[in-house]
């Protein structure tokens, strides 16, 4: 039998935290050890070893990340996911520099938020899709061209279509209507275009596709 995924849920408001502990807890292969807003509280959860944190953003007395970084300064190195509603490219970019895996947004698809989850703990970054756009302009910035362009070529048209999307910030739920095609099979060729490509994330294979544009048309707008 497969472990489940162990989780400590931190939102310093209740009705959150109840809302996503009831989402998670109803949903095949979690287990939610507990939710807290306290820091204290906290470090007994964190001593049953969770495999993922899910922590708000905007919190007081400390925020999200301020938070995070204190855990990290005390040896506590449990991957963590924000959960939000700030879609500020600022906050995204102090969130990653933080070291979390997600940067999910809270006006998400309730199955898009445990789809995501689920992916991070795979090993995947993930972003919320309309943060795409957002990350993108910040690994292209800060990362150098190392992708060779021609491996897109491995794609075949429908693969390229797909990952145009996923340029655009589209999920894979707004892509499988797009292309009146289903869920699942979405899925299925978004990791034939990861493992094409070699790479860990939909984020990364955003922006080697928008990199591949920038060089066909130095005149584009940047995504």
């Amino acid at each position: 039998m497969t472990d489940k995924l162990k989780v400590v849920l931190v939102d310093d408001q209740s009705l959150c935290r109840r809302g996503l502990s009831e989402l998670l807890s109803n949903c095949y292969g979690f287990s939610v050890l507990g939710a807290t807003a306290s820091i204290d509280e906290l470090r007994l959860l964190l001593d049953q070893k969770p495999d993922l944190l899910i922590v708000d953003l905007r919190m007081k007395p400390l925020d999200g990340i301020s938070l995070l970084e204190q855990l990290r300064s005390e040896g506590y190195l449990t991957p963590a996911v924000m959960l939000t509603m700030s879609d500020s490219e600022a906050d995204l970019a102090k969130a990653i520099r933080a070291g979390v895996r997600g940067y999910l947004l809270k006006d998400m698809a309730p199955e898009e938020v445990v789809d995501a989850i689920r992916r991070v703990a795979a090993g995947e970054l993930v972003v919320a899709p309309t943060m795409t756009i957002k990350m993108i302009d910040l690994l292209r910035g800060d990362q150098p061209d190392q992708e060779p362009k021609s491996s897109l070529k491995l794609l075949t048209e429908r693969e390229r279509e797909i990952l145009q999307l996923l340029a655009r910030g589209e999920s894979n739920k707004a892509i499988a209507q797009t292309l009146s095609i289903s869920y699942d099979t979405v899925k299925q060729h978004v990791r034939h275009i990861l493992n094409k490509l070699n790479l860990s994330s939909r984020v990364k294979a955003a922006v080697l596709f928008a990199k591949e544009q920038g060089h066909d048309n130095d005149d584009a707008p940047s995504c």
